[in-house]
């Protein structure tokens, strides 16, 4: 038998094979009312389920479902070798809800748009837990999703997709406002460090006062003012740390750890002494919510004030963490208060 063998012509290059389109797929979307997807738990969360398909299909009913949780972990860094197994903690339900927006039946190709709305909290309702507010921290977080699934039997897989929604507090539950702020007086000098520092520092000293804000709505900026009055060393840059302070309920012991969560610059280089510099953060909404202290767990925030002077240390260290006493740093703790307002 003659192999057949295939050829290309003198003159004529191979044509690539064209490639095939994707098949059009079914995709689904959730679009809540709010831009900013934020809701109080008596308000209802309402918005539409955009479906878009290239052909009719059929479904067994598509279903919305709310879910809300504080979800509790402790990293091995901040626990014991025995509780570091027991990594996550159970979930705190909060809110969990469920309702068919529409029975079995067809929907048509094209985009189809399917309103809906919920009430997050009916009024004499006996809920799970406190509507708490929404918060994204390191070892807690306050989460609040909506899903909607489009079940279409045993043959094909259920389509669905998750939105995260924002709560915050409840008008009635709210402070009235204004609320004023509450001023602590600090200052910053040689003595009041619990840490070692530079030679220079400790026998040539230095002072540094102000005051700032403490309690204070979370739409408020933390304010305040600070003052160099001596230093034996210039001043290589004055900072403001907000620190959240996690605390878990493991077991019979409370597992309590401090993180970063953004650095404000005051000053920037040697300043003038005896000059007033103001003092001027702004809170970030996601990673902030009003100080909790709750049985199971506890949220809680602190300003950390920090001033770095110049040493030939701090460069060889420019990597290291901010909120770690070092020899070149003088810093300052005052705990937050932080509360909604009307």
């Amino acid at each position: 038998m003659t192999e057949l063998k295939s050829q290309i012509l003198p003159g004529f290059t191979s044509l690539p094979t064209p490639p095939f389109p994707p098949p059009l797929s079914m995709s689904i979307e959730l679009r809540l009312s709010r831009a900013s997807r934020i809701y109080r738990p008596s308000e209802p969360l309402e918005g539409k389920i955009i479906v878009k398909s290239p052909s009719s299909i059929s479904h067994y009913g598509i279903r919305l479902t709310l879910n809300g949780s504080v979800n509790l972990q402790v990293r091995g860094g901040s626990a014991g070798v025995i509780e570091s197994f027991y990594g996550v903690v159970k979930p705190i339900p909060i809110l969990k809800k469920s309702v068919e927006v529409r029975p079995s039946g067809k929907i048509g190709p094209g985009t189809a748009e399917i309103p809906f709305s919920m009430i997050l909290r009916q009024p004499g309702e006996d809920n799970l837990e406190r509507f708490y507010e929404t918060f994204h921290g390191a070892n807690i977080s306050i989460q609040y999703l909506v899903s909607v699934d489009i079940m279409r039997g045993y043959l094909h897989k259920t389509i669905s997709t998750t939105v995260e929604f924002i709560v915050e507090s409840d008008a009635a539950d709210l402070f009235e406002r204004p609320v004023s702020p509450e001023m602590v007086i600090f200052y910053i000098t040689q003595d009041t460090q619990r840490h070692p520092l530079l030679a220079e520092l400790k026998s040539g000293g230095f002072r540094v006062t102000g005051k700032m804000s403490t309690q204070f709505s979370l739409s408020d900026p933390i304010t305040g003012e600070l003052t160099v009055e001596a230093s034996a060393l210039p001043i290589c840059s004055i900072d403001i740390h907000l620190l959240r302070v996690e605390s878990v309920l493991l077991g019979e012991r409370i597992v309590t750890e401090t993180s970063l969560i953004q650095t404000t610059q005051i000053a920037d280089g040697d300043v003038c002494h005896n000059m007033t510099l103001p003092i001027y953060v702004i809170l970030p909404r996601l990673l902030t919510c009003p100080t909790i202290l709750a049985g199971p767990f506890s949220i809680e925030f602190k300003a950390c004030i920090v001033i770095s002077f110049q040493s030939e240390l701090s460069k060889l260290h420019s990597k290291s963490d901010p909120t770690s006493p070092r020899l070149w740093i003088a810093m300052e703790t005052l705990p937050l208060e932080l509360v909604r307002t009307r």
